[in-house]
């Protein structure tokens, strides 16, 4: 078995799109109205339009309504990063903090509230 993606689904679409694009970088691919991917190193990001889950999935999903999962972006340097995303007024809901196991994190929100960890593996 291949972990293949992770799938946002939101109210949100363009919004929480530019987001990822402008964390990453990454030029999302638009497959269809309402659905893109943003393709990282190693992982797929799916973003769907709540209106795609409800008339394609059964209504499965709800947007914006996760509290459980968080999504990780490893990086070279947490601290420039932070910087950037001050300047952009995105929340953060933890400054660049040294954690026990010696990761560098900086925690955020993306436009739905799902809560976005940026970290660094420092060498000791």
């Amino acid at each position: 078995m291949k972990f293949a993606s992770v799938r946002l689904v939101t109210e949100q679409f363009e919004a929480l799109l530019a987001f990822y694009q402008q964390l990453s970088g990454v030029e999302p691919a638009r497959l269809a109205e309402g659905f893109a991917q943003v393709h990282f190193d190693g992982v797929l990001l799916a973003i769907a339009a709540q209106e795609l889950v409800t008339r394609f999935n059964a209504g499965a999903a709800v947007a914006g309504a996760n509290r459980s999962a968080i999504l990780e972006f490893e990086v070279d340097d947490v601290a420039a990063v932070g910087e950037r995303l001050a300047r952009d007024n995105v929340e953060i809901v933890m400054p660049a903090t040294r954690m026990p196991w010696g990761n560098i994190s900086l925690l955020l929100r993306d436009p739905d509230g799902n809560l976005v960890n940026i970290f660094s593996r420092p060498a000791v």
